[in-house]
């Protein structure tokens, strides 16, 4: 009786294993096939531009120099070093910081009061889930998910509804 529920079963997982992969080569060629369109695009091919340009790869190595901060998700401490952003920027509420010596765009989802208040050369503690950038800005962008100021939390990511 076992051998024939094994014989049943088996040719079913088998052919549900090649469905599936066949479905997930299906979209990445998909994405790959979309991928490349873009960069063919007007908006493509300046994104390239800048990517290999000078400003570019050092925004780059700014977000590689936190990039193990960011995916452990553990304390990088930052100085405050303007309480504006870039002229032009749509980022919302944010301030330029310093991160292990390089600056950054520290963008938060919403302004609470703690952070508004913030002054130059001010000390916190951060964390983020993600470092971002765009050809707009000449710094990584790092969304602060919670940030701490003398031991006191000062911002805290509201957790995603319906979550």
């Amino acid at each position: 009786m076992k051998k024939v529920m094994y014989a049943l079963i088996l040719p079913l997982v088998i052919v549900s294993g090649m469905v599936f992969a066949n479905r997930k080569m299906k979209n990445e060629t998909s994405h790959r096939d979309d991928r490349k369109k873009w960069e063919a695009s007007p908006d493509g091919i300046r994104y390239k531009k800048w990517e290999a340009s000078p400003a570019g790869k050092k925004v780059y190595a700014g977000a590689a120099k936190i990039r193990k901060q960011i995916t452990d998700y553990t304390n990088m401490e930052a100085v405050v070093t303007s309480l504006s952003l870039p002229p032009g920027s749509l980022l919302g509420f944010g301030v330029m910081a310093r991160i292990n010596g390089e600056d950054y765009i520290l963008r938060f989802d919403d302004e609470p009061q703690e952070l508004k208040s913030l002054k130059i050369n001010d000390r916190m503690i951060i964390k983020s889930h993600s470092v971002s950038y765009a050809p707009k800005y000449a710094y990584p962008i790092v969304s602060g998910e919670y940030a701490e100021r003398d031991g006191k939390i000062i911002y805290k990511h509201a957790p995603r509804k319906g979550c």
